[in-house]
């Protein structure tokens, strides 16, 4: 009688490995037709797993993310309710297919307070806090939008598209030192992406001053000063005597690239001689340093063509004739963030 209960067991444990694997099966045969683009296939193989096991959270959410793609976000929130019930590993992923999902639709308030239940629960997910300031930033609530942003930023520096966001939120808010200190780190992440060229496009717009110069060569700066207690306003004034000193007499024979190369290691340094003043905050813990650090270092130029490769021609030749140097700033990257 042992011998034929042990029989059952194995033969049961044996179709439940079967049926898994035949499970797995569906959902590698729907993944790979959701990257082709094709959802509608994907969606049939993802049916097939679920009948074998209807709760399968894994399948359900591969099912949300389909139906999303497919911008049926109706069924999209639907799959993605039954993954967040059961409360299992893919609980915040389904979080953030509904929340967009919600989006989508133009439900942004439901889909904010989505987000924040779930930030509750997973206070330190970066892309649960990246969406809600995306939320935030689309009804204008800037600060807001910010708030959450440097805590998706806090909980993952290598998130490029929250310091392209953060730029963008500094920029709209007027803090032209705070956007371009966002900026270059998003360069610095993401140097030659489709939207690296815009991004570089808008960091040297910005990174002048707003300087003008009239017809008998006077030159006029206007800087917007803020606040009396802004602890950015010397940096301020210091881009708008940067993109003045580039119109005198002096360097009408350097290379935009050479005069790029100048303004950022000066930029860089003064605001790290104004950290050495007790500032603090985000600005200066996060970005400051790390900037400060480069202008210090032999690698200023590097850097700054490597952050430059997608919107200037001669930048990307650079890095192409200097490869030892490309290499050195590499080692020193590692090292510095060891």
């Amino acid at each position: 009688m042992k011998n034929l209960y042990s029989i059952l067991l194995l033969a049961m444990f044996t179709l439940q490995l079967s049926a898994q694997d035949s499970i797995n099966a569906y959902i590698e045969e729907g993944i790979a037709h959701h990257d082709n683009g094709d959802y509608d296939k994907a969606l049939e193989a993802y049916e097939k797993a679920l009948v074998l096991d209807p709760q399968s959270t894994v399948v359900n959410y591969e099912m949300a993310l389909s139906y999303f793609h497919k911008k049926d976000y109706k069924n999209a929130i639907a799959r993605a309710d039954i993954v967040i019930d059961k409360k299992d590993d893919h609980i915040i992923s389904a979080y953030l297919v509904k929340g967009s999902a919600l989006d989508m639709m133009g439900k942004v308030k439901e889909s904010i307070k989505l987000f924040e239940k779930a930030i509750r629960k997973f206070p330190d997910n970066y892309l649960l806090h990246y969406n809600l300031a995306l939320n935030h930033y689309k009804l204008n609530q800037m600060d807001k939008a910010q708030e959450h942003v440097i805590h998706a930023i806090e909980s993952n520096p290598n998130h490029p598209s929250s310091h392209w966001m953060l730029a963008n939120i500094e920029s709209a808010k007027g803090n032209t030192v705070q956007s371009i200190l966002a900026n270059h780190y998003f360069l610095f992440l993401e140097p030659d992406s489709s939207r690296s060229s815009e991004a570089y496009t808008f960091l040297r717009e910005n990174f002048g001053g707003n300087v003008t110069q009239e017809k008998d060569n006077a030159i006029t700066i206007n800087v917007s000063m803020g606040e009396d207690d802004d602890p950015f306003s010397a940096a301020k004034l210091m881009l708008g005597l940067m993109g003045a000193s580039n119109l005198l007499p002096e360097n009408a024979d350097k290379t935009p690239e050479e005069l790029f190369v100048e303004n950022t290691e000066s930029f860089f340094k003064i605001l790290g001689e104004l950290k050495d003043q007790k500032q603090a905050g985000f600005y200066w813990e996060f970005y400051v340093p790390f900037f400060y650090d480069i202008a210090k270092s032999d690698h200023i130029e590097t850097y700054c063509m490597y952050i430059s490769q997608s919107g200037n021609e001669k930048a990307a030749a650079w890095l192409d004739a200097n490869t030892e140097k490309i290499e050195a700033f590499d080692i020193w990257l590692k090292e510095y963030f060891q």
